[in-house]
């Protein structure tokens, strides 16, 4: 194989190596240590690569390796982590402790609709001025209020707390 430079995420390979004697291994295991000259020969006999594993070590750490075909297996265990990944999208509806009956209503209509498509929805009540001295009021419409309405659709992730001038629940669809 030809001598390559760096690659793309910065491995150090063949001729790049610095140090003169390593400890060299390849897939059947330890080879031993060797200079960096017979390493080099080892890994262009056999058509691979010398990569540095472990430049801290001493000696440094070696592996004869046919390189891009490692790099190429890297990729797709990624692109597989990231097929199997589940995206979680957080909805979230906001209140405040002086909300009037029919637009508590009409907001938990929309978490409703949010919880029914499988996202989850984060319940949130915006404590304003003097209302920040006496947040058990956001929690009081969260818990009296809106949390009984929306049972029936959905688990309680997180109970109502407060964070900063906000009192906020974490409501997840239930599993059908």
């Amino acid at each position: 194989m030809s001598k390559q430079q760096k690659g793309k995420d910065d491995v150090i390979m063949n001729d790049d190596i610095r140090a003169t004697e390593l400890r060299v291994a390849d897939e059947e295991g330890q080879i031993g240590i060797i200079t960096k000259a017979q390493a080099l020969k080892l890994a262009e006999e056999r058509g691979l690569d010398l990569v540095l594993i472990s430049p801290q070590a001493k000696p440094p750490v070696a592996k004869i390796m046919d390189y891009s075909k490692h790099r190429y297996q890297q990729e797709r265990k990624k692109k597989e982590a990231k097929k199997n990944q589940k995206i979680i999208d957080i909805k979230e509806v906001k209140f405040s402790c002086k909300i009037a009956e029919n637009d508590i209503n009409f907001k938990v209509k929309n978490a409703r609709e949010f919880l029914e498509k499988g996202k989850y929805v984060k319940l949130r009540v915006f404590l304003r001025g003097r209302e920040m001295s006496s947040p058990e009021l956001g929690i009081e419409v969260l818990k009296d209020k809106v949390w009984p309405l929306l049972k029936d659709i959905a688990n309680l992730e997180q109970d109502a707390s407060r964070e900063g001038r906000y009192v906020n629940m974490l409501l997840t669809p239930l599993k059908k």
